[in-house]
């Protein structure tokens, strides 16, 4: 299954929840805005939502500073 995430190709063996892909890239799910097809996803939706075929995703991770 490819996705793009980010601008960038990526290929994943079967098909995954926003909160499984999160896990594979190391993402903190509390500091990260994710938008798939140019929708912006609620944090409660991303163990349900299982991402397609083709996907196009936007993270968005949150970042402190001073």
């Amino acid at each position: 299954m490819e996705l793009i995430i980010n601008g960038e190709a990526h290929e994943y063996l079967k098909p995954l929840t926003v909160q499984e892909l999160l896990q594979q890239l190391n993402l903190n799910a509390e500091r990260v805005i994710v938008e798939i097809n140019r929708t912006i996803l609620s944090p409660t939706g991303h163990n349900e939502t299982e991402l397609k075929q083709g996907d196009t995703i936007e993270l968005v991770q949150f970042v402190g500073g001073g």
